[in-house]
């Protein structure tokens, strides 16, 4: 699941991720309004009219719960149908743990919007962007591309994915800018270490048998 062209630059990439999540959780915590950078990118965003707001509403109930879940069973099935046992597995662990780091980091953080809601990271965004990164990691496995072409379509994957629902979450006023951010820094560590563990674990019940 996790193609070994790529185990090097998405390593460092999730290193990176961390990194910089850890960071502005950090320099966010506690925070009940937005920094420089949101106020920054926040007004030519939030509020949008329609018809954009309706495409905003759209991109997220792709991660509302309906949504979320929806798009796992297709692309669960989808993997099914293929044969690829694997990557039905790479993409139940990889939503449930991905979400779930967002869900424990928010307290931690402690960073609020609206009424005290719990805002970094933001959960949608990590979603998203894990679920197109998986995708992405299927298809460089199977069309056997090399470190530089499969970091691309990876990184192009997780950057289009979370740019749509970050955007859709600052235009609904769900989120800060910052918050959009961490939530795609969440997905970019988790899912490369979740696709590793998939690998790891199939690979040591395979040598038992």
């Amino acid at each position: 699941m996790l193609p070994p062209s790529l185990r090097a630059s998405l390593g460092l990439i999730a290193v990176l991720a961390t990194l910089l999540g850890v960071a502005l959780g950090v320099v966010y915590a506690g925070r009940n309004r937005p920094g420089g950078v949101d106020g920054w990118i926040q007004p030519s965003v939030d509020g949008v009219p329609p018809p954009w707001r309706n495409i905003a509403l759209a991109v997220d109930f792709l991660a509302e719960p309906a949504g979320a879940v929806a798009l796992v069973v297709a692309a669960v099935s989808g993997c099914l149908l293929l044969r690829w046992p694997r990557a039905a597995v790479l993409v139940v662990a990889g939503a449930v743990l991905t979400v779930g780091a967002t869900k424990l980091l928010k307290p931690l953080v402690g960073r609020t919007i609206h009424d005290g809601h719990l805002s970094y990271p933001s959960g949608h965004t990590a979603f998203l962007t894990a679920l197109a990164l998986m995708a992405a990691l299927l298809a460089v496995g199977r069309l056997g591309l090399g470190r530089t072409a499969g970091t691309a379509l990876a990184l192009g994957a997780a950057l289009v994915a979370g740019a749509a629902m970050g955007w859709a979450q600052i235009a609904l006023g769900a989120h800060y800018p910052t918050d959009t951010l961490g939530g795609w820094c969440t997905a970019l560590a988790v899912t490369p270490a979740t696709a590793w563990l998939v690998d790891r674990t199939a690979d040591r019940q395979r040598e038992r048998r």
